[in-house]
C-alpha cells in the first residue's frame, strides 16, 4: 500500500511449469488472468493478488499456451480462430462485459501479433485489411500496423498497458517516442529473464501488477518497475 492507503503498482516473479516463460501462458486485462489449467493454488494466488484481478482458467484448442492464442485490452477480447465451442463459451462467461471476436485471419497466433491497451493497437504489418478493422471495432482503437525493432511480430516484442510500456531493447529512441504517442504512455526498452529481447514472452501486466519470469533479474525488475507502474513501489 502506498501512504495514502492506495494499493501499489506490484512486481513478482514466477514459473508456470517450471518455465520462465511465463508471457505466453496467461492473458490478462484490469479484471481478468486467463490461465491455463494445472497450475498450482500458490500460482494462480500469486497471479490473483499481484494483478488483482479474477483467475480462469481455459484452454484454447486445448493448448495452455494462452499469451499466444488471445490478445486484447479493457474493451475486448481477440481470440484465434482455432478456439473450440466449449472454451468460447468459458471465455464469453468470463468476459461478459468485453467484445469478444474470434479473429478470422491465416494467422492464428493472435497474442503474437498484437500489442494493444485502451487507446491503440500496433500490429503485425502483413495482417489482412479486414482483420484489422474487425480487431479495431472490437477493441475501441485506433490500430496501426508496423514494426518494432523490425520486427513484425509485435506482440512478441512489445507489452503496454494503461500506465506504460516495454519494448524490445533494440527499438530505436524515434521508434520509442513514435509508440509513446500511439498508446498515448510512456514506452522504453527493456528485457526480461536474463537478457530476453522479446519481452512479452516473460511477462504480463495489466494497470495494477506485472509478473515477470523466474530467471529476469533485479536491474530487469527495476526497469519493468518504471516502464510499466511509473516508478511506483
Amino acid at each position: 500500500m502506498t501512504p495514502d492507503g492506495e494499493r501499489g503498482f506490484e512486481v513478482a516473479k514466477l514459473s508456470l511449469y517450471g518455465n520462465p516463460n511465463v508471457g505466453v501462458y496467461i492473458h490478462v486485462t484490469d479484471e481478468l488472468a486467463f490461465v491455463p489449467p494445472g497450475l498450482t493454488r500458490d500460482e494462480k494466488e500469486t497471479i490473483s493478488e499481484i494483478l488483482n484481478v479474477e483467475v480462469v482458467e481455459v484452454t484454447v484448442s486445448g493448448s495452455r499456451l494462452l499469451g499466444i492464442l488471445m490478445a486484447g485490452n479493457n474493451r475486448g477480447l481477440i481470440v484465434s480462430r482455432v478456439v473450440d465451442e466449449d472454451e468460447l463459451s468459458i471465455i464469453r462467461k468470463a468476459a461478459r462485459d468485453l467484445n469478444i471476436l474470434v479473429l478470422e485471419s491465416r494467422n492464428n497466433a493472435v497474442g503474437n501479433l498484437i500489442a494493444a491497451n485502451d487507446r491503440a493497437a500496433l500490429v503485425y504489418p502483413y495482417l489482412e485489411d479486414d482483420a484489422v478493422k474487425a480487431i479495431g471495432d472490437a477493441l475501441g482503437v485506433e490500430v496501426e500496423k508496423g514494426l518494432v525493432a523490425g520486427i513484425p511480430t509485435t506482440g512478441s516484442v512489445l507489452v503496454v498497458t494503461n500506465r506504460g510500456g516495454l519494448a524490445h531493447p533494440d527499438a530505436t529512441e524515434e521508434e520509442l517516442a513514435s509508440l509513446s504517442k500511439l498508446f498515448g504512455v510512456p514506452v522504453v526498452g527493456g528485457t526480461v529473464n536474463f537478457g530476453i529481447s522479446f519481452v512479452r514472452t516473460g511477462l504480463v501486466a495489466n494497470s495494477k501488477g506485472a509478473i515477470a519470469g523466474e530467471d529476469t533479474t533485479g536491474p530487469e525488475l527495476a526497469r519493468i518497475q518504471v516502464a510499466l507502474g511509473g516508478g511506483s513501489r
